[in-house]
């Protein structure tokens, strides 16, 4: 059911030490770990654990790994102690996936379907009572009544709150041992065959494959890959079921196995896995959308009025300078360029937008339909830890106890008011990080100035049409790359300060450590594109009177607008952080399971020749070669930025959603690979759902809908065309010279040449009532665009309840069952 490992030196090798003192100190300190390790498993036996032991030797260290496995009595005992689910009454197989349903009553065949063996099957269930054994499906086969994981959660229980020291220094628990290095490893072993030992039998210890095991990451017939007579019997183990039917690429187009993924690896998992496949589906809808508006974008591009008299204005539009150095230039040399911006902002942009502000609402609503059903199907509907443990790094540190109010048990304590200090003083930490940012920001945007300033007065006519292009490119590559190094610093800050915090539940650690995070790196990714989207452009000042920021001159949007700067923008940020990210979740696991293969090359024996041959491998010794499980953090994170992504911005960039969904594709099979191939199994963990990171996805969708206004209002140009068309011309003929202003007398002057700027002001430099007319226009456009959303959003809300009613109706059931089972006056 679970290993224990933990190295130590042979005593031939334990002197060759570099200097007595170095010698003492290492001595003492494994003195204390014997005595430590000796105590816990002494407890460990006392509990009832049944234990083997086997020792292999890997270059100048011995290692020790104790397999652990829990019998009947004990197994009973912590199962009510956990209130562990166990099935009542069998349900009848019912489709989990809506799409599913509606191509069957259309009677289309479903592609995405597939025949997975060894379907888990689905029951009523109740928490477990020993004195109520007998009314239980199955109580008559101890070695199956349990679930893999639900013994794998009875052991880590033990495991955890055993006592190895004295209560006052809070020496308890595995976590607190392996944070000493008493134990190097603590794990379950994944499912090596199908058939096992019998668990009940005190020397039981995992079956291996028949044959000689090589190493888990690079081999070509690793124990997750069936053989070809497994295959012809039909006897696949849950791994290997898993890895040929949901890890395989040539699954890509197939509904998950998520029952399968639930049953191996635990709800929290599986919730992961089922809502990153519940949002790939959600957006193919919107990429074909997307897709859509943007190639009427690319048909309407050909046939845009304003398009078509700039590239015909010949000398027509001499513009002003952009800065004090920089040359005149013809609007007419910016034909490309404007005809680019019009991919991107048209009429469907609007649709677009409010199509993926309501995407978003329906989204969340049905995912909560979705999690609901899941979470009832997979046990956990209610599931509530009342009673969790205070984490083992707190137990550690805490300096004084209380009495906890729930359990009444003595537990540790740490005050309230220095834990608020402590968050006051990481708050300020955060603050200064985040201004660190800013600055870097700041610096980009300087950079991106200086860059076209330099383009434009070098005289060369290709750097001169091109200084904007060239400088907003390189300026989001530069700022990719700062992105990456600082996510990297502040996520080692932001576990340092969380734990300083003194968190007492992991529960509010994991909250308090995922806030940190995404506050920061929302500020990170999101910083350069709301400047360019809201900011750059608008405090420019005109010809004459420019406004600088440090003495650079503020940035002005290419002739084409900010919108085709902020969809470049986008795609470089998004993409190039998806593909880097990609390349490391292949290229990370492979190296380190590389060198892991190394280290098991270094075992060998020798054969009758004399030559050197590998050891064959216990899977245990297989397992503990592979990457530790470190939580779904990373993987949640980087998706709901994405989410950010294509919906904060969405109304700049229509294919986004494409460029998500494509991803995500590739996201959902490396992720199960990773799981499946590289990592330990993970020690099953129950959920009710994907946690926080609903409440930021909520978060996220009411700034989408702001940002989506604000973005058509104050960066696109479809207001000021509309307003055009209803006031003078509905063709838009003579719309450029609508949108540009004439030089102030005072700078024509000067350097005795008239020239046009785009902004709606007098030849004195005053704005116009124009401007103010499309200000009013501008703000009434927000305030309803975000009011009929919102409204849309609420009736959605209002209609779609969050409980299907048919799980209603078998939670009913299902208490109706429990309570009939569990009846005390029950004959």
């Amino acid at each position: 059911d679970f290993v224990l490992v933990w190295e130590t030196i042979p005593r031939e090798l334990s002197g060759q030490q570099d200097s007595r003192e170095n010698g003492g100190l290492q001595e003492r300190s494994a003195t204390t770990h014997r005595t430590w390790r000796k105590k816990f498993l002494d407890k460990l036996h006392a509990a009832g654990i049944h234990m083997e032991k086997h020792i292999t030797r890997v270059e100048k260290k011995m290692v020790h790994y104790l397999l652990l496995s829990v019998p009947w009595s004990v197994q009973c005992y912590y199962a009510e102690e956990l209130q562990l689910r166990v099935p009542l009454q069998a349900l009848p197989r019912q489709t989990s996936n809506w799409s599913a349903s509606v191509l069957r009553r259309l009677g289309i065949p479903n592609l995405m379907a597939q025949e997975v063996p060894n379907l888990p099957l689905d029951y009523y269930t109740c928490p477990f009572k020993a004195n109520k054994l007998c009314w239980f499906l199955g109580s008559n086969e101890q070695d199956t009544f349990f679930s893999t994981t639900q013994r794998h959660q009875i052991v880590y229980e033990i495991l955890a709150t055993t006592q190895y020291g004295h209560s006052r220094e809070r020496e308890v628990g595995v976590d607190r041992l392996l944070s000493e290095n008493v134990f190097t490893a603590a794990f379950p072993l994944h499912e090596a065959r199908p058939h096992r030992a019998p668990r009940d039998h005190p020397a039981a210890s995992p079956a291996r494959p028949a044959g000689p095991a090589p190493t888990p990451c690079l081999s070509p017939q690793g124990p997750y890959k069936p053989r070809p007579e497994e295959l012809a019997a039909g006897g696949l183990s849950q791994r290997q079921v898993l890895f040929r039917y949901w890890a395989s690429w040539s699954k890509w187009s197939k509904y998950q196995p998520l029952d399968h993924v639930r049953t191996y690896f635990g709800e929290k998992v599986a919730f992961y896995f089922a809502w990153l496949g519940f949002y790939t589906g959600w957006l193919l809808p919107a990429a074909v959308v997307g897709t859509v508006v943007f190639v009427t974008g690319i048909f309407l591009m050909f046939s845009d009025v304003p398009s078509q008299e700039i590239c015909a204005s010949k000398e027509q539009y001499w513009m002003c300078p952009l800065c004090k150095t920089c040359p005149y230039w013809q609007l007419s040399k910016m034909c490309s360029t404007f005809m680019a911006g019009r991919l991107f902002d048209h009429g469907g942009t609007i649709f677009f937008s409010i199509f993926m502000s309501l995407w978003a609402v329906l989204f969340l609503e049905f995912w909560k339909r979705t999690n609901a059903s899941l979470a009832h199907h997979w046990e956990c509907f209610e599931f509530e830890d009342i009673e969790e443990r205070p984490r083992p790094q707190f137990t550690a540190i805490a300096p004084m106890t209380t009495i906890n109010p729930v359990t009444g048990a003595e537990e540790p304590y740490f005050p309230k008011s220095s834990r608020l200090h402590r968050i006051l003083a990481g708050s300020i930490i955060i603050i200064m990080m985040i201004a660190m940012v800013v600055m870097f920001v700041v610096s980009v945007i300087l950079y991106r100035a200086v860059v076209a300033i330099l383009l434009s007065s070098s005289g060369y006519f290709w750097f001169v049409a091109s200084a904007s292009r060239i400088a907003s490119f390189t300026g989001s590559v530069v700022n990719l790359i700062i992105i990456l190094i600082l996510s990297k610093i502040y996520t080692s800050l932001a576990h340092f300060l969380t734990k300083w915090e003194m968190h007492r539940t992991q529960t509010k650690y994991e909250d308090a450590f995922t806030f940190k995070v995404f506050v920061f790196q929302f500020v990170t990714f999101y910083s350069s594109p709301i400047y360019i989207a809201f900011f750059k452009g608008k405090f420019v000042g005109y010809p004459g009177n420019y406004l600088s920021f440090l003495g650079v001159c503020n940035e002005e949007c290419s002739p084409g607008g900010c919108f085709i700067e902020l969809a470049q923008e986008l795609l470089v940020i998004m993409v190039g952080k998806q593909i880097i990210n990609n390349v490391q979740e292949v290229a990370i696991p492979k190296l380190k399971c590389w060198w892991h293969k190394h280290k098991l090359l270094s075992t060998k024996k020798e054969d009758e020749e004399g030559k050197s041959v590998p050891v064959e491998q216990a899977p245990w010794v297989m397992d503990h070669q592979l990457l530790v499980f470190e939580g779904l953090f990373d993987e949640y994170l980087e998706m709901v930025l994405q989410f950010g992504f294509i919906t904060i911005f969405v109304a700049a960039c229509p294919l986004a959603p494409l460029f998500a969904l494509l991803n995500n594709w590739v996201e959902i099979r490396l992720d199960a690979h990773k799981f499946i191939c590289d990592y330990r199994r993970p020690v099953a963990e129950r959920a009710q759902g994907i946690g926080i990171w609903f409440s930021i996805l909520e978060a996220i969708t009411h700034l989408a809908v702001i940002s989506n206004a604000f973005l058509i209002a104050f960066t696109s140009d479809f207001l000021p065309r509309m307003y055009y068309e209803y006031v003078h011309d509905s063709s838009l003929r003579g719309y450029v010279n609508f949108t540009l202003a004439y030089a102030p007398w005072d700078f024509v002057l000067q350097s005795n040449i008239t020239c046009r700027y785009r902004a709606f002001r007098d030849r004195d430099g005053n704005l116009t009532l124009t401007y103010w007319q499309l200000l009013a226009i501008r703000l009434g456009f927000i305030i309803v665009f975000e009011h009929v959303v919102f409204f849309i959003g609420r009736v959605i809300a209002w209609l779609v309840p969050d409980i299907p009613e048919s799980v209603e109706v078998k939670v009913k059931r299902e208490r109706y069952l429990a309570k009939e089972a569990l009846a005390e006056n029950k004959v």
